[in-house]
C-alpha cells in the first residue's frame, strides 16, 4: 500500500516507518519537524535499506494537505502528528486544541476529496480519564479526560468515527499506553527537545550524565510504592501494532478501537530500578511535587487487540530499558 505517515520523523513515527517499510509498503513521511529532526529519515533508510518519500509541510494548512494528496495519492493514512505533552496542554490548552484538531480536520477533508478509504489514528490512554478503573477496556466511557491533551484525542476519535460512518471509510483507532525504548540498532529512539515530558528520557539523561538526578513527581499516590503506575510498552511492539491495524478492515463505514499496551502496570520507582538492573548504572532520585493531570494508575486490557488483530506485546521492561540506554549512548 501507499501509506501517508504523519509525524513520521518523530519518536513513534520513525519506528512505525521502519515497520511499514520492512513489510513492503511505500511510505510518505510528512512532518514539520516541530518536535523531530530530518536527520531521522536517513537513519530510517539505514535500518530498512529502503527510501521513504519525505515532505515537510504544515498539516494545519488545508491547501498544503490537499496539494499533497493530489500529488502523492495515498491508499491509507496513519495519523500520528500532533502535540502530545500532558503538562504543557494543561498550561496551554488553546495551542493543543488548535493544532491537533486543525491538522486532523484538514487530513479528513483531503481523504474525502481524494477517495482515500483507510485511516489509522494515534490516540492515547488519557482518553479514559479519572472516572474509569483500570484495566481499561475499549468500551469504557471517554467523556471525562483529565487534561486538554486527552480531550483533543477524544474529540479526534469522534471526528474520525463520524467521518468514517458518513463516508464509508474504514478507521482504526489505537489507544497508546506508555511507549518507551528504542530500535535495537540504537539508531532511532526518543530524543525530546529541552526538558523531557516522559519518564524514560529523564532516566536516560540521568544515566548518561546530562541530568544529576531523576525527579519523581509525587510519592503519595494510592499505589504500592506511592508513585504513579503506568503500562509501559516497547516502541517496536507499538509500531508493529500499526502494521496489524493497516491490515485490519473495520468494515464499510466502520471504526474499531484497540488498546496498545502490555496489560501490566509498572511504577516510576520500579522502572528506575529495572533500568539500573538492566544496564548496571545508578539512577539517583529526588521526590518532587505532583504534576497537574497525572492519574495514579493506568494500564490496559489488551485482549481485544490479541483476539481481533492477532497482536500482542512481546518485549519486556528489561528490553525497553536496555534499548533506551543503548540509543542514549550513541
Amino acid at each position: 500500500m501507499r501509506v501517508l505517515l504523519t509525524g513520521g520523523a518523530g519518536y513513534i513515527g520513525s519506528h512505525v516507518a521502519v515497520e511499514l517499510l520492512g513489510c513492503g509498503h511505500d511510505v510518505a513521511i510528512v512532518d514539520n519537524y516541530s518536535n523531530s529532526s530530518p536527520v531521522v529519515v536517513k537513519k530510517i533508510e539505514d535500518i530498512t535499506g529502503r527510501i521513504a518519500d519525505v515532505f515537510e509541510l504544515d498539516l494545519t494548512d488545508a491547501a498544503q494537505v490537499d496539494g499533497f494528496f493530489g500529488a502523492w495519492r495515498p491508499d491509507a493514512v496513519v495519523h500520528l502528528a500532533g502535540f502530545k505533552a500532558v503538562g504543557e496542554s494543561v498550561g496551554a490548552p488553546l495551542l493543543y486544541y488548535r493544532n491537533n484538531l486543525d491538522c486532523t480536520l484538514a487530513l479528513m477533508e483531503a481523504m474525502i476529496r481524494h477517495d482515500v478509504g483507510k485511516v489509522i489514528f494515534s490516540s492515547s490512554a488519557t482518553v479514559y480519564g479519572a472516572a474509569n478503573v483500570p484495566p481499561y477496556t475499549e468500551d469504557m466511557d471517554t467523556g471525562k479526560c483529565s487534561n486538554p491533551y486527552g480531550s483533543t484525542k477524544m474529540m479526534i476519535e469522534q471526528i474520525i468515527t463520524d467521518t468514517a460512518a458518513a463516508s464509508g471509510m474504514s478507521a482504526v483507532i489505537l489507544r497508546y499506553f506508555n511507549p518507551v525504548g528504542a530500535h535495537p540498532s540504537g539508531l532511532i529512539g526518543e530524543e525530546p527537545r529541552g526538558t523531557p515530558n516522559n519518564l524514560m528520557p529523564f532516566i536516560t539523561q540521568v544515566a548518561t550524565g546530562r541530568l544529576a538526578e531523576l525527579s519523581v513527581f509525587g510519592n503519595d499516590y494510592p499505589t504500592r510504592d506511592g508513585t504513579c503506575i503506568r503500562d509501559y510498552i516497547h516502541v517496536v511492539d507499538l509500531a508493529k501494532g500499526h502494521v496489524k491495524a493497516l491490515g485490519y478492515d473495520a468494515g464499510q463505514g466502520g471504526t474499531e478501537i484497540f488498546n496498545l499496551g502490555t496489560g501490566n502496570g509498572c511504577s516510576v520507582l520500579e522502572l528506575a530500578d529495572a533500568f539500573e538492573s538492566a544496564n548496571g548504572v545508578k539512577i539517583p532520585r529526588r521526590m518532587a511535587p505532583r504534576r497537574a493531570g497525572d492519574l495514579p494508575i493506568a494500564f490496559a486490557d489488551v485482549s481485544k487487540a490479541s483476539r481481533l488483530m492477532g497482536w500482542s506485546a512481546e518485549l519486556s521492561i528489561a528490553d525497553m530499558c536496555r534499548d533506551a540506554y543503548n540509543h542514549a549512548r550513541m
